[in-house]
């Protein structure tokens, strides 16, 4: 038995040696090739990142996050995600059911960790606070890339461009840059539609006054109203579907307003956002049964449009959103 074990013993120490008498002829020196559009350099909310591969192992926190992902064909990339402001699109739904999910709202460090990410992908600054020990920078010191959603930092108003922004630097990133601009291609020609079925609209109605309908977001809020102001992609939906954001001159993406400014501003319509434990019917009987509402043009003719949350944030979603409150307004 034991010359058997010197015998097996010297037989593997032997190949080592074979493999490096192999001549070099028959081993290529050269590196391995880089996949197309790699290297790709991209700078993110300050955050100048180099891709020298796409990444394997990606985490979305989010739900637009996640959305972007699935409509670029993403679902082998993504390791888990979490956090959904109410139901993905339906078109996603066997998908989504198909992915590990962190966690109901943000995970923990450590808890994303153990998903053992590449690349983590947040929808709001919230993703990567620094109190909950998820910063960027704590990311990338464990070696992880991260993105953030542009609307999360912006310094200015978001429009639709920025949108498209986000998803041809997605597509950058993950290697598959034609199924960005697949989708943005088919976003511009929707919306497109849109504002032209939007003018034919008004010409059968002989509008006269042509002013576009005044909006107010209502979101949430008992003794203030937490409303969308004119820096998020909101208002940009608003404005494109035919209606003005009454606090478009609030200069964040959502802020609170007081109700006696809403009272001033007399809006027409009522946008309200769906989502979370507080029903649509609740929130129009909140609007309804306040007195202090009562001679607002939009209360007093209870004229109610109503759009998900998940489609006014900078998302796939966004082109469709358009369409939606053009045609409710």
């Amino acid at each position: 038995m034991s010359r058997a074990l010197r015998v097996l013993t010297a037989a593997a120490l032997l190949v080592p040696l074979a493999a490096c008498s192999t001549s070099s002829g028959d081993r290529s020196d050269k590196p391995a090739a880089k996949a197309p559009g790699f290297p790709y350099t991209v700078t993110n909310c300050g955050v100048k990142t180099t891709y020298d591969a796409p990444p394997e192992r990606a985490v979305t926190m989010n739900q637009h996050a996640t959305e972007v992902m699935l409509e670029l064909g993403l679902k082998d990339r993504l390791a888990g995600t979490a956090y959904l402001d109410d139901k993905v699109l339906p078109k996603y739904e066997k998908v989504y059911e198909s992915l590990p999910v962190l966690a109901k709202e943000y995970p923990s460090f450590e808890k994303l960790l153990s998903a053992d990410p590449d690349f983590v992908y947040g929808g709001y600054a919230s993703a990567f606070l620094a109190g909950d020990g998820r910063s960027r920078s704590a990311l990338a010191k464990s070696g992880i890339k991260s993105r953030l959603n542009v609307e999360g930092c912006a310094k200015r108003a978001v429009t639709m461009d920025d949108v498209y922004r986000e998803v041809r630097e997605v597509g950058a990133t993950f290697g598959v840059r034609e199924r960005a601009e697949k989708w943005v291609s088919g976003a511009k020609r929707e919306l497109a539609a849109t504002v032209q079925k939007s003018k034919n609209s008004k010409n059968s109605q002989n509008s006269k006054s042509g002013k576009p309908v005044s909006v107010f977001v209502y979101d949430s809020g008992d003794k203030t109203a937490f409303t969308a102001g004119g820096r998020g992609i909101g208002n940009d939906i608003i404005e494109r579907a035919g209606g003005r954001n009454v606090f478009a001159d609030v200069d964040k993406a959502f802020s609170d307003a007081s109700w006696e400014k809403v009272v001033e501003r007399r809006p027409e319509a009522i946008l309200i956002l769906d989502y979370g434990a507080t029903t649509v019917a609740q929130k129009k009987k909140r609007l309804l049964d306040d007195p202090a509402l009562a001679d607002v043009p939009a209360v007093k003719h209870e004229r109610f449009a109503v759009l998900r949350l998940s489609d006014v944030v900078t998302g796939v979603r966004a082109p469709e959103a358009v369409r939606k409150l053009a045609a409710q307004l």
